[in-house]
């Protein structure tokens, strides 16, 4: 009898590859508005379903590659190469990764120019990680960089199996730029990374919480969670530069159910325009997973009951 009634009810539920494709052609609809190329990675961290577009392009990174960064910072600490609540003497001094010659940051580049303010005086590093995430500090993130090395943040990306992030220098070094290095990401990595970190898999349990925490209090919210409930939280990070314009992380619903979400595009002729689209996209993967996570839970108690 239960199996009979659970072919019933598997028989009127759309199935996930319909459901999904007819969710893409929404998305394309969507995006195929802007002048640009986008990209994206869904994944819903329960059944392991994911939706995938250009999720293997690769994409200037912007400042996403900051995310890369704060793990690598909480991996060296649970080694013991320093502690989190350190302090480090803030100064505005690096070296191009070209010759080695010196450059310094212009605070008027900068999403946030308070750090600047106290140069020459000591801040703690998760001080410095926590603009690095939630104001996107160029400052902090060219200090965090110099105190953990790209190289290693790359090599912990490839012992990940993020093959494709590469974060090769800081911010504004202007001589790897104009000669094209430069930070690159794709959906699919970062939606790697950020499924990890869900799932508590990043150096701990505890450090992962802690860099979700963090993550959490982001600033810049004009995507991925723009128009999501109030009651949804969004742990993420956001980048964008001249026809530039991303967001990446984790939703969290306030009854536990969770999800990746990765949007990224290029080429942009109107940001704006694009940002709101993302935004859209972002409200209709929402909608699609709060919907079919419900008919599953739905469906467990049934046949829970049934049984």
């Amino acid at each position: 009898m239960f199996t009979i009634l659970l072919s019933i009810l598997l028989s009127i539920i759309p199935s996930e590859s319909a459901s999904s494709i007819h969710l893409k052609k929404k998305i394309n609809s969507e995006l195929t508005k802007n002048k640009g190329t986008f990209a994206l990675a869904y994944k819903d961290l329960s059944s392991g379903e994911e939706i995938l577009i250009n999720e293997k392009i690769s994409f200037h990174a912007a400042s996403t590659m900051k995310t890369p960064v704060l793990i690598e910072a909480y991996k060296q600490a649970a080694t013991g190469k320093f502690q989190i609540q350190d302090s480090l003497l803030v100064k505005n001094e690096f070296k191009s990764i070209v010759d080695g010659s010196l450059y310094s940051l212009d605070s008027k580049d900068d999403s946030d120019v308070e750090l600047y303010k106290r140069e020459g005086k000591k801040v703690k590093i998760y001080d410095l990680l926590y603009l690095m995430i939630i104001k996107s500090s160029n400052l902090a993130t060219n200090m965090v960089i110099d105190l953990v090395g790209a190289k290693n943040v790359n090599n912990t990306m490839r012992q990940m199996g993020a093959n494709d992030i590469q974060v090769l220098r800081g911010v504004e070094d202007n001589k790897a730029y104009r000669k094209g290095i430069n930070n690159t990401t794709t959906a699919y990595d970062q939606m790697l990374i950020f499924s990890e970190m869900a799932n508590g898999k990043i150096v701990s349990q505890e450090s992962s919480d802690a860099m979700i925490s963090i993550l959490i209090d982001q600033k810049f919210n004009d995507k991925i969670p723009a128009k999501l409930p109030n009651n949804v939280k969004v742990a993420h990070k956001t980048g964008w530069i001249t026809g530039v314009n991303h967001d990446a992380g984790i939703v969290l619903l306030p009854d536990g159910r969770k999800y990746v979400l990765v949007l990224l595009s290029k080429d942009l002729e109107d940001d704006q325009a694009a940002v709101q689209s993302m935004a859209k996209v972002s409200r209709m993967i929402y909608q699609y997973f709060d919907r079919k996570t419900r008919s599953r839970t739905n469906l467990n108690r049934s046949s829970f009951g049934m049984m």
